[in-house]
């Protein structure tokens, strides 16, 4: 509990520096998930780098657009009806979902120095199966954070779930 307040006045006094942290160690704690458990590398074949690759991702690139979008997405759709949320899953969902991972996949390929060729090659083999998983799971999850969420935990709230598919993405924008 006193975690939990801490990070209530930490999010109050600087909210978009305690979003884009949040986001960074947990980008970070799912590649670790993804090293340790589903690819079951062990500590000594831990790839630190990958980590840290993932948890500057998460600081420079994640915390910082999906940030960005939940507050375009709150001016775009105001509101918080059930209906409300709806639409903003719907366009979530169907807009910027396909976009911010057509962006992420090659970006990672980038800082593991893909060359363009193999980064579009990778991109095309991975897409259509990141894109689809996506689908099993964020839009019930966006319903619930737009319908129930204010606006300034709904990056805490995603990125919590997101320990999970970070763990998914990590995995699969690391398959060579």
């Amino acid at each position: 509990m006193a975690l939990w307040r801490a990070y209530q006045r930490a999010l109050a006094a600087h909210p978009w520096k305690v979003q884009v942290l949040t986001a960074g160690s947990l980008m970070g704690l799912g590649d670790m998930i993804s090293q340790q458990l589903v690819e079951r590398r062990g500590l000594r074949e831990h790839q630190t780098r990958r980590t840290w690759t993932m948890v500057c991702l998460g600081c420079g690139f994640v915390g910082p657009v999906v940030g960005g979008w939940y507050k375009v997405l709150d001016r775009l759709i105001p509101g918080t009806t059930k209906l409300d949320a709806l639409k903003k899953m719907l366009l979530d969902q169907g807009a910027f979902a396909p976009c911010f991972l057509g962006c992420f996949l090659p970006l990672v390929g980038t800082l593991n120095g893909l060359s363009a060729q193999d980064n579009w090659a990778k991109l095309q083999r991975d897409y259509p199966d990141a894109l689809i998983t996506n689908y099993y799971l964020w839009p019930a999850v966006q319903l619930a954070n737009f319908y129930l969420v204010p606006l300034h935990y709904r990056l805490a709230v995603v990125q919590c779930v997101a320990v999970i598919w970070n763990s998914y993405l990590s995995w699969k924008a690391h398959q060579l």
